[in-house]
């Protein structure tokens, strides 16, 4: 039962993340004054990358495609949609983090195994990227554990429901919130944080040599990466909740991100280095220090 559960969540996450990205679209381009296209224009493009032919460069390259895909469904699998938790007991943060880890390895090593140099160096700031917003916001979500005593992220969204809305992580905990939601910036690697696939700079970096079929899986995996990092953020910071109310509030928390990526620019690498590992993993460390040792923004 558990597993057609997981399937259906796969099913529904996927029609529902890619519908959003569609509706996204138009939302940046109404900010930049243009028409874009219809909200559907995602669905096409994956159905027609998966539909056409593609080069391979060897076993790596292919065999790091399929471990990105399937690593990533499989993370989305174990993370609370809304009140819909697939397998109970194993919606854990710690195994969310580990196999979200094993997708984004995954697409490390086909990119590197295409021999271009523009996706080793997209590789290499995506690497370098994560170590720099994965630290602040560990911080932040470590200290949420220490104080509930448990890592589950079912139980996590209950406790800030027990509450009401002003038991809400992003009010009790909102420097961590704050922490959070710039680290989701860095995870989505959106404007400012998009360093590792910059365009304009190394032609879209590690997706430099990507076409056809591998393409398509990978707009997939891109697809499901984003259901679970904003999934995470909505859990964590915003109480889950039911069904409709988990994707009314995931709207919200896109959408904000697009408004941000529609008026941004750029960060260089080093610069988000910089960034990440100065105000917000202060802020952390802040947020961190008050729940543990005071207890305050958290009613246990």
């Amino acid at each position: 039962m558990s597993y057609l559960i997981a399937l259906m969540i796969v099913f529904i996450g996927f029609l529902w993340q890619v519908s959003i990205d569609g509706i996204q679209r138009k939302v940046t381009a109404k900010v930049h004054r243009r028409v874009g296209p219809p909200w559907y224009q995602t669905f096409m493009d994956i159905f027609k990358a998966l539909s056409k032919s593609s080069i391979t460069h060897g076993f790596i390259y292919d065999f790091g495609v399929m471990m990105a895909l399937g690593g990533t469904i499989a993370t989305f699998m174990f993370l609370p949609f809304g009140n819909i938790v697939a397998f109970n007991g194993l919606d854990n943060f710690f195994v969310v983090v580990y196999l979200l880890a094993i997708g984004s390895l995954g697409m490390a090593m086909s990119a590197s195994g295409s021999g271009n140099a523009w996706a080793g160096i997209g590789i290499m700031r995506a690497l370098t990227q994560m170590v720099a917003y994965e630290v602040p916001f560990m911080i932040v979500v470590f200290g949420m554990i220490h104080v509930y005593g448990t890592s589950s992220l079912s139980e996590l969204a209950h406790v800030q429901q027990m509450n009401g809305i002003l038991g809400w992580h992003i009010f009790t905990m909102p420097l961590g919130a704050i922490v959070a939601f710039i680290s989701l910036l860095g995870m989505l690697n959106k404007v400012p944080f998009d360093t590792p696939i910059a365009p304009t700079e190394i032609a879209s970096g590690p997706m430099v040599e990507y076409g056809g079929k591998h393409f398509g899986m990978l707009m997939l995996q891109h697809e499901f990466a984003t259901l679970v990092e904003v999934g995470l953020f909505v859990n964590l910071f915003l109480g889950g909740g039911n069904l409709i109310e988990y994707l009314i509030k995931y709207f919200f928390v896109y959408t904000l991100v697009t408004l941000i990526y529609a008026v941004s620019a750029r960060f260089r690498i080093e610069n988000v280095v910089t960034f990440f590992y100065g105000v917000p993993i202060v802020l952390s460390l802040v947020q961190a220090a008050i729940v543990i040792f005071t207890g305050l923004g958290v009613n246990v």
